[in-house]
């Protein structure tokens, strides 16, 4: 799935994306003697789907947590549509417009599947202790907010589940309306973390079609996978990193066929093509 706006990118670690939405520049986190993310460069282009991929311990869900607020780069900088993300808090993030996801998901098992939807929603005047005890203040955002609930879960299938506690959802139905909870805020840009794994075939292809769409809805994707057929099927660029650094980028099939990238995944010592490996298997 080549996107023609990655036609004159250059095929390199950091490379310089026409219109890019996400920027991070020599962003750095220790853990003691421990460096889990040294990344030089990184971009992200706008309205396309772009994976980070790498084998366990890589540092893509540091580098993710960065990113988002979750936790803080010792060096370093990053940009979401030319604002600084330094000091930001997750909440400022994802109000700024960029929304994740957990590899691990966080529904609210003891609420209802809808008011986890509603809680995804920003601009709550409700919430607000003066504001609740007057309704004519928060009664039509509150409609508003049901109204877009619905639909999302209309188009997720899980508006028959609505009224169900999320605790009772199967692990895919979870990650399900984890995506469609974060869709909630009207992010511009979403990224998942590991959003197929643990979920049966069925609802994978579901959910890699709900992927698809949010870049036919104008929105950008970051996400990160194992899975090398989904990465290939659904991503316009492939970053990928090793020990926390970025050694890879371009479109999943010269990736694939990079050295750098398959002596990161089988070791130094091998005469297989990963790529032909992966789909072999």
């Amino acid at each position: 799935m080549a996107d023609t706006v990655f036609t004159s990118v250059p095929r390199e670690p950091g490379a310089v994306k026409p219109n890019a939405i996400l920027v991070a520049d020599g962003v750095t986190r220790r853990f003691g003697g421990l460096t889990a993310v040294d990344v030089a460069h990184f971009e992200v282009e706008r309205n396309s789907i772009t994976a980070l991929i790498g084998p366990n311990g890589a540092g893509k869900s540091t580098f993710f947590n960065l990113l988002t607020g979750f936790d803080s780069a010792q060096e370093g900088e990053g940009t979401f549509e030319g604002r600084p993300l330094r000091g930001m808090s997750p909440a400022k993030v994802a109000r700024a417009g960029m929304v994740r996801t957990f590899q691990l998901t966080k529904a609210l098992n003891r609420m209802t599947v809808m008011e986890n939807m509603r809680l995804g929603a920003q601009s709550q005047p409700g919430e607000n202790l003066v504001r609740a005890f007057v309704p004519p203040l928060w009664a039509t955002r509150e409609r508003e907010i049901s109204e877009q609930a619905h639909e999302l879960l209309h188009r997720f299938k899980l508006y028959e589940k609505r009224e169900d506690y999320a605790g009772s959802l199967s692990g895919g139905q979870r990650k399900l309306l984890e995506m469609a909870r974060a869709l909630m805020s009207k992010p511009t840009m979403v990224m998942l973390d590991e959003p197929m794994a643990g979920v049966n075939p069925a609802l994978t292809e579901s959910l890699l079609d709900h992927i698809v769409e949010l870049k036919e809805d104008g929105m950008t994707v970051l996400f990160v996978e194992h899975d090398m057929h989904m990465v290939r099927r659904i991503s316009d660029w492939v970053v990928v990193m090793a020990e926390g650094k970025i050694i890879a980028e371009g479109p999943a099939n010269t990736v694939m066929a990079n050295r750098a990238v398959q002596d990161a995944y089988l070791g130094s010592h091998h005469d297989t093509d990963l790529f032909e490996e992966r789909e072999e298997a």
